[in-house]
Order: C-alpha cells, then structure tokens, then sequence
C-alpha cells in the first residue's frame, strides 16, 4: 500500500466547485514537490474528458498522459470537504478528493490499492465524518478494525424452525441479524422483497448489497418440509458482508454446489457450520462488495482483451460503464490476469480496482435477456479502444 502520512492530509476543506478544489490540490502536489507546475492544467483536463468522481463520495483527480512527464515523484494529497464539493456527471458530492501524482503505469496500482479499500459499504458516512488526520489514513490505508470481525454463533443459527414458507426463513434469518446488529432496515427490507437463490439440494442463499453493516451469517433449518416453486427448502443462508472475510467460505460452498456435495451442510451441527464459515477470518482490505450468489445457468461469458496502452483507468472505465448501464442485463467483470473476483461491472470503483493493464484479459458474465448483445457492444467498444483508440 502507497504511504501515506498526517502531512499529506487536509482536513476541514472548502471549495465553490470542483475546479477550485483540483486547482487547489494541484498546488499542495506542486508544495510537496510531487509534481512540476503545470500538473493542474492536466487534472483539470482529465476532469473534462471524464469525471473523476468514483463512488461513496470519492474522487480520484489526477493528470493525463501528456502530463506525467511533469510527475517527480508518486504520491497522494487528501483533501477532505465535510459539506461535500458537486463532482459526479450527475451531481454526486465528494467528500474526499485525492490527488494522484503518478507517472507511467503507477497510478493504477494506486487506483487499486484505494478503491480497493474505499468500497466499502458505509464508507461516504466514514469519511465525511473524519474528525483526525490520523482516522482518514487508517480509513484510506484499510487499517481500520471496523468490521473486521465476524459474527456467526449459535444465536444466529436455528435449527428444526416451525415454518410454513420460504419467506418465514428469510424473515427469521433478517431479524436476528438485525439484533447482533448486523444489518439495518434497509437489509431486511431488500431481501424480503428479493427471492433467495437456490444453490441446490434443498439449500438456498440470500444477501444484499445495501443495509450491511458487519460480516455476519444466519442460518435457519426448517423442522418439516417446505417447498418453494416446486424446489425443496431444507435451509436458508443468509449472509451480510462488509468486505471479503467470507472469500474462502464461498468458495467452499461453491465447490459443495458444483460437486454436488452441499446436502453434507445439512447434516452438520451448529459447531460444524460456525467453523464452515470461519473458515476465513484474517483481515483483509480488499473489498468486493458485490452479491455472492452463484452465476444464473442462462448466463453468457466472453472474454476481451484491453488494448489501451494506459489499462483501464478512470477515462476509459467511465466510457465502459455507460455503455454497460444501457442495457438491462446484469454483467460482472473479472481481470483474468490479477484477482480473477469477478465485480460488478456497473460500478467505476469495481472496475479501476481491476487494475487492469494492456494486455490484461477481462471475462464479462451477463444475465438479461439482453446479454448477448450487450456483451457484443462490449466486445466493440473494448476493441475501439473505449474512446481512446488503439496503436
């Protein structure tokens, strides 16, 4: 991870506009001896071609490729605007802007390294929130121990539940999460309206991706038998995550699922289950919050190379994800040749923290009864270039 020290953050910050905020950032890389003057024409520049602005109140300016010969060394300024500065193409507010200082293909090892930690879910509170310097890099450095821990324990697990429905499950499932103070309303509200996923044999899976607050798995297992659209119930799992501790265990159950083996969690006993899925608990800072319910059977996948001599880095990204948001199906992505996660490929923050380079091989999966067409307008623009051509 990049260093990051007190001096290089700036709290308590004010700015009219975002052009006044990344000319005033460009100055404190200039102070630092970072960058050369000259460096802000390009952060504005960049800022023109695409908004910098990622996710949960962030915004990464930074130069273009005609300005990095101007970089004396990598490096980042952290500013943060507790009433928030308008950045987003659809007047999303920053409240942390930071400045990149990076020549050639460093600036997307930073990208990565930050959106890897800034996606967590409840971050934007985080961080317009900052009172110290000292907060701001344990957030920005992911060594924060919020959420670090686990929470899955006999109280979470019910076994024999007297239950008439699917949706009983789902209910008792959200309740005690939401008494380990786990999730909060607008959990319990999205998966009583969603239908769990059935992985098979009897098992299904529920999650969401808002309303999490800790990593945390309830488990409940009817006492008689149920069915749901004509597919038996024999337990409900349901997870919430706040960021990859539960990697290893979904793993696990995926290799259960796929080697038809998942009906062995049936018969395991409260103390078998906890250990399942603790399978994983050293802290991680990589961050992927994206739903982890298994790939539907109707999905399609295709490969593309990226042919941009600079990756996949916020330009180029951004013209991916507006393509992507035109259709209807839903498309993850994986970087073949770096973590192999695949992420929400609607997300810009999920898909610079590929760190994707040229030459990087991208898997798109889609699910809609548009994605095949999806994934050819995909194909096409990655072969264009995604607005920046190719040599």
């Amino acid at each position: 991870m990049f260093e990051l020290i007190t001096k290089d953050v700036h709290l308590n910050q004010s700015a009219p506009d975002k052009t006044q905020a990344i000319k005033n950032i460009a100055q404190a890389l200039v102070d630092a001896g970072l960058v050369e003057d000259g460096y802000g024409d390009g952060m504005l520049q960049r800022e023109q071609q695409a908004a910098t602005y990622l996710d949960n109140g962030i915004a990464i300016p930074h130069g273009t490729t005609t300005t990095r010969h101007l970089v004396k060394k990598t490096g980042v300024k952290v500013f943060h605007f507790p009433q928030g500065v308008v950045w987003g193409e659809d007047g999303q507010l920053a409240y942390v802007a930071i400045g990149i200082a990076a020549s050639s293909d460093e600036h997307l090892t930073l990208l990565r390294q930050l959106t890897s930690v800034l996606g967590e879910d409840g971050i934007e509170e985080k961080i317009k929130n900052v009172k110290t310097a000292e907060d701001m890099i344990h957030i920005l450095t992911g060594n924060s121990d919020t959420g670090a821990d686990m929470v899955i324990d006999s109280s979470l697990i019910s076994m024999n539940v007297a239950a008439d429905d699917l949706q009983t499950l789902q209910i008792l499932n959200a309740s005690r999460l939401q008494k380990a103070a786990a999730v909060n309303t607008a959990f319990i509200t999205d998966i009583i309206e969603q239908q769990p996923t059935y992985l098979g044999e009897g098992i299904w899976l529920s999650d969401s991706r808002v309303g999490n607050l800790k990593n945390a798995v309830a488990i409940s297992r009817p006492a008689g038998e149920l069915s749901e659209n004509d597919k038996p119930v024999k337990m409900l799992i349901t997870i919430t995550t706040i960021n990859n501790v539960f990697d290893t265990s979904i793993a696990k159950l995926a290799d259960l699922m796929f080697t038809r083996k998942l009906a062995t969690l049936l018969n395991s006993d409260i103390s078998s289950l906890e250990s399942f899925f603790k399978g994983n608990t050293d802290k991680q800072i990589a961050n992927d919050h994206e739903s982890i319910l298994a790939p539907n059977t109707d999905s399609i996948t295709q490969e593309f190379v990226v042919l941009n001599s600079h990756g996949l880095h916020t330009r180029p990204s951004t013209v991916l994800i507006k393509l992507i948001k035109g259709f209807n199906s839903t498309i993850t992505v994986a970087n073949l040749d770096g973590s192999n996660t695949p992420v929400n490929a609607a997300s810009l923050m999920k898909v610079v923290a590929l760190g994707a380079k040229k030459g990087h091989r991208l898997q798109f999966v889609a699910t809609g009864d548009d994605a095949q067409q999806a994934l050819d307008a995909i194909g096409q623009a990655m072969a264009e270039g995604l607005g920046e051509g190719v040599e």
